[in-house]
């Protein structure tokens, strides 16, 4: 066990945009794809631990991670002298062809958080999430010899072709680029606090249980259905928890029409939510059992080093030799900052005031910083839901009728930023806390104070 030095706090200054931000943004605005998004006139320029500074000098608190990526924040000590130390032995041979100790070693490490007594897993290798759940897709239908894939309203599963036709929560990223993947169909998502079908945040589970099984007499032969993909804790859609007998559910349901449970735990999963994996919650509660045929796994892996990871059960991993690769995938620097990210959240490097484990911090902050955006909501009556697990946390913004207030939650977002808090969106009317899992108490309550010094003018 190795206990690092405690890094030192970047004082918190902000005077937004600079100069330098204002020409970068113009020249970035000349020259590269309009697809990108510019939330926030921010241009980083180095980051240290929890703390991002940009071009011009300004100091912000990372509450985003740069989506849920940065699990160990920026320019982590032992991250850092992982990946120098594989750069000066080789960069790249190409795992599809060649075995790597350093990618063997760290698929070892990853099943073991899933592997029960009499059942192996596998793990292929990917750059993304949306290769990882591309593979996924493609392993479920190879193994079953079905086709149909079931999605959830409000899911996000990425930007390729196969992920986006997955993808639930916004039209945008499928206008214009018809046609899509065929034989998918959508269910909603078990909302408690938006309860679908009628029902309510106690029954909202059984409510979407029934309706996969009334489309299952109705419109989709079951048994020419491959697989259902679901986010355990959903992120673009809103940072939305289910009801704790909805995964189990789901799984009786697919043992009983022999389909394969797809896992997505690209933002929640690698101990964002307190838990290697965020299903981990629901996963042997009241004697339940919900462990996934598969799971996609990707951003915070490798704390901002691109690779990604398709697991699943050897007995589902039956595709035949080259029927699927990757020229990049399991890229061994990728790989040997996932190594020293798992060695963080393991516990096996331990980083100074976060515990025994990022895992731990994570669950433990994140409940502290939960308490204290409940009692906000006493505050801000235009705080409609705080809800989350670890620091995978959402706070929704409603309107007096209780319908979403996206343009308010903009306002929230916007003064955040300016007050030197990095934040992100997401659903209707939901900012998302999802900041590096080394963020402490301390530094919680910090950010925590600029939100609500920000809610305060809105009020």
């Amino acid at each position: 066990m190795t206990i690092l030095p405690k890094p030192r706090q970047p004082e918190l200054k902000t005077s937004l945009p600079g100069p330098k931000t204002a020409a970068i943004m113009e020249r970035d605005s000349q020259h590269l794809s309009t697809s990108y998004m510019r939330p926030y006139p921010f241009v980083p320029d180095h980051g240290e631990g929890v703390w991002l500074t940009d071009v011009d000098g300004n100091t912000m608190l990372d509450f985003f991670a740069g989506i849920a990526v940065s699990t160990t924040g920026h320019a982590h000590p032992h991250v850092v002298r992982a990946v120098q130390e594989q750069v000066t032995r080789f960069t790249h041979v190409c795992l599809t062809d060649y075995p790597q100790e350093i990618t063997t070693s760290l698929a070892e490490r990853m099943v073991r958080h899933v592997e029960k007594p009499g059942e192996k897993w596998r793990v292929f290798f990917g750059n993304s999430g949306a290769e990882a759940v591309e593979a996924a897709v493609k392993l479920a239908r190879n193994h079953t010899g079905r086709s149909h894939i079931i999605s959830t309203i409000g899911s996000f599963h990425g930007r390729t072709y196969g992920a986006i036709t997955l993808t639930g929560s916004k039209t945008k990223y499928k206008r214009g680029f018809g046609p899509l993947l065929p034989n998918v169909s959508h269910v909603p998502y078990p909302n408690p606090f938006r309860p679908p079908l009628g029902a309510t945040a106690g029954t909202c589970g059984q409510a979407v249980i029934d309706h996969i099984e009334g489309l299952f007499q109705t419109i989709i032969p079951a048994d020419e259905v491959a697989a259902i993909i679901i986010e355990p804790m959903q992120g673009e859609g809103g940072y939305i928890v289910p009801p704790a007998d909805f995964l189990p559910k789901l799984r009786s349901l697919c043992d009983r029409h022999g389909i394969m449970l797809i896992f997505d735990e690209v933002q929640a999963g690698m101990g964002r939510s307190g838990k290697m994996y965020s299903f981990q919650h629901f996963d042997g509660q009241n004697g339940m059992n919900c462990q996934p045929d598969i799971i996609t796994v990707a951003k915070g892996i490798a704390s901002g080093m691109p690779i990604s990871a398709m697991l699943a059960k050897e007995s589902v991993m039956t595709w035949p030799v080259g029927s699927h690769g990757s020229t990049y995938g399991g890229n061994p620097v990728a790989a040997a900052a996932a190594h020293a990210t798992l060695d963080l959240l393991e516990g096996v490097v331990k980083h100074p005031g976060c515990g025994d484990s990022l895992m731990e911090n994570a669950a433990q902050v994140g409940e502290f910083i939960m308490a204290e955006l409940k009692a906000m909501q006493v505050e801000f009556p235009f705080i409609g839901d705080v809800r989350g697990a670890g620091m995978f946390i959402g706070i929704e913004f409603i309107k007096p009728d209780g319908s979403p207030d996206g343009k308010l939650r903009d306002a929230a977002s916007m003064a955040m930023f300016e007050r030197g808090l990095l934040n992100l969106d997401c659903g209707e009317a939901v900012i998302r806390i999802s900041p590096p899992l080394i963020l402490t108490r301390e530094e919680a309550a910090t950010g925590l104070e600029i939100m609500r010094d920000a809610l305060r003018t809105l009020k």
